[in-house]
């Protein structure tokens, strides 16, 4: 029986308990008043453990709510990062496209200016897309190193005094997303 078919058949059960319920209820007032008298005062202790069953109620309630919470949350969580790449991956299939075809028409074609200018072309679309989704490359050449963006591969004798400490060389740019440094730079530095 699917999921569907056990919550329309629990639907059904809880109209007719209710219906039931309802048709004791409008029984008879009178009846129900004698009912009232008869029932005796509650000992104080009698009085505690309601109270204690009551606020346990409510404590299960609230707890299987929270559990209900957590688990829809976890849920959306795992969804959320399953699908968190989408945007920047839709934006770049053009450029994958664009690929593409450079490879086909690179087979055909004996210009090899038109072929150059063409992956030009394609990594300038790359580097846009990128751009547009907050990437942005450092630019150390020149500032002085930083162990937060930098990453020291070697040193190396410094030509003057004030280029010690800098960055002589970049060997492979280093990359922001926003304001945190996703890649650092690998840079040579002055010593």
């Amino acid at each position: 029986m699917s999921n569907k078919e056990n919550t329309e058949e629990n639907v059904e059960n809880q109209e007719e308990i209710n219906n039931e319920v309802e048709a004791n209820e409008e029984v008879n007032p009178e009846k129900e008043e004698a009912e009232m008298e008869e029932v005796p005062e509650l000992s104080e202790l009698e009085q505690k453990e309601a109270e204690i069953s009551a606020a346990n109620e409510k404590f299960l309630r609230l707890y299987s709510e929270f559990d209900n919470f957590r688990r829809r949350t976890a849920k959306e969580k795992i969804t959320l990062t399953k699908t968190a790449g989408q945007d920047i991956i839709k934006d770049l299939l053009p450029v994958l496209d664009d690929f593409q075809r450079a490879i086909e028409n690179n087979d055909k074609s004996e210009d090899i200016e038109a072929v150059k200018e063409g992956f030009k072309l394609i990594q300038h679309k790359f580097s846009h897309t990128l751009e547009t989704k907050g990437l942005k490359s450092m630019d150390s050449l020149g500032e002085v190193f930083d162990v937060d963006k930098h990453e020291a591969l070697t040193q190396i004798p410094a030509p003057s005094k004030k280029k010690k400490g800098t960055v002589l060389d970049v060997i492979e740019p280093g990359y922001l997303l926003g304001d945190k440094v996703i890649r650092f730079a690998k840079v040579v530095v002055g010593n």
